[in-house]
């Protein structure tokens, strides 16, 4: 069957509310691990992960770092209006660069209670260095599914990313049901956190200490960084029928022409990717490989990942190994050692895993796409596992426990 025709309500489970995780444990690292190879499930805690890998194993982990997106601007009336900052308008070519404008930025958002506002200027203010800075911001376009927001502000010394520092919120999922706490600033970021841009926290992650990479790196377990924003498809459900009928959120990728090298020598290892948004992008690179393999002289602009693009083909695939080369070779020609562009992968049962042994992941909400893409690793024993992680007592979503998943055969 192709993924197109596949049935969201054949991915579905029954999540007791009592079984969401609304708080963290008390260490990272002693989340409960789950545990899937060759059909066989067993449990044991993230602690023990340099005893359960082998040596050469290549993780890979996702550095963006969760920003403050939600804002809370008032009308002049004095009626209260949250922003919610989804992603930057398209004129920008990548999320560091919008984080990084002065004065104002336009900035793709939800706006809750946009019916209250119908026009004019929104402001908020915050102190910073002795000095009140205020912000303003105005409905510039509307789209579909959003709105795009001009933010304005006097102090030039501050960037967007300053912005959203000093006067926003963390975006914690809604079914938390909670608000935002002084503990979450720390623990609903990654320890290895770098580059701001998404919306939400790469939460396989969240179950990573310092004290644990280092354990790992002992063990001859080697880490790489990739970056991926997580953006506002992360809340998007999904409510078509068929999967045809949804449209994946295309969303940033950043990735070194160093860490494109190391994935692609790594290959004849176990390469292990620490989160589904990892995975996306990992899996992403091969595309972008096999597309500059077809299209030589392709332009950077249109080097994307569309939806359905590896469903998409006729004819023998290039190997991992050829794809990546390519990428590498494309970029040294462009004297480019940075790939940033857009990704709209989605990754379901059908899908064949190109560079993916085992993904390190937490458990997701039923009729989601993530439960597709644990489906697309394991085939239908994802009902099994879900159901052992619930007889189990595991705990679920965000803050929840997690699993390491091998590819099966």
């Amino acid at each position: 069957m192709h993924p197109k025709d596949l049935s969201i309500l054949d991915f579905s489970y029954d999540l007791p509310d009592e079984r969401i995780a609304r708080y963290p444990v008390e260490e990272r690292d002693l989340s409960k691990l789950l545990i899937y190879q060759n059909a066989s499930i067993t449990t044991d805690v993230y602690r023990s992960l340099p005893e359960l890998l082998p040596p050469d194993t290549l993780l890979i982990f996702n550095n963006t770092k969760v920003v403050e997106a939600r804002l809370h601007f008032y009308k002049p009336s004095g009626g209260a209006i949250e922003i919610f900052c989804l992603e930057p308008d398209d004129r920008y070519a990548d999320v560091t660069t919008a984080m990084m404008q002065k004065q104002q930025v336009y900035w793709k958002c939800l706006v809750g209670g946009a019916k209250k506002w119908k026009e004019g200027q929104l402001s908020l203010s915050f102190n910073w260095k002795d000095q009140q800075i205020q912000v303003f911001a105005e409905k510039v376009a509307v789209q579909s599914d959003a709105f795009i927001i001009l933010f304005q502000w006097s102090e030039t010394h501050l960037s967007f990313a300053d912005i959203l520092h000093h006067a926003g919120n963390l975006p914690l999922p809604p079914y938390m049901d909670r608000d935002v706490e002084d503990a979450d600033k720390e623990r609903y970021q990654t320890v290895y956190a770098k580059y701001d841009g998404s919306v939400a926290a790469p939460t396989a992650g969240l179950h990573f200490t310092t004290p644990l990479l280092t354990r790992l790196a002992e063990k001859n377990i080697h880490s790489e960084f990739v970056t991926l924003h997580v953006g506002a498809g992360t809340f998007k459900p999904v409510k078509a029928s068929v999967m045809q009928d949804h449209e994946m959120h295309a969303e940033y990728i950043d990735v070194s022409i160093e860490s494109i090298e190391t994935i692609r020598k790594a290959l004849s290892h176990n390469i292990i990717t620490v989160g589904t948004t990892s995975l996306r992008t990992v899996e992403s690179l091969y595309w972008l490989g096999k597309k500059i393999i077809d299209q030589p002289s392709i332009a950077i602009q249109e080097l994307t990942v569309g939806q359905w693009d590896p469903y998409n083909h006729s004819g023998a695939l290039p190997s991992a190994e050829a794809a990546l080369l390519a990428l590498e070779n494309y970029l040294h020609e462009r004297k480019r050692y940075r790939l940033i562009t857009k990704t709209s992968i989605i990754i379901a049962p059908g899908y064949t895993f190109k560079i993916m042994k085992a993904l390190i992941t937490n458990f997701h909400q039923p009729q989601s796409t993530l439960l597709l893409l644990v489906a697309a690793i394991t085939g239908t024993n994802w009902r099994n596992i879900y159901q052992y992680a619930l007889d189990h007592d595991f705990r679920f979503l965000s803050y929840g426990d997690g699993s390491l998943l091998w590819k099966q055969d």
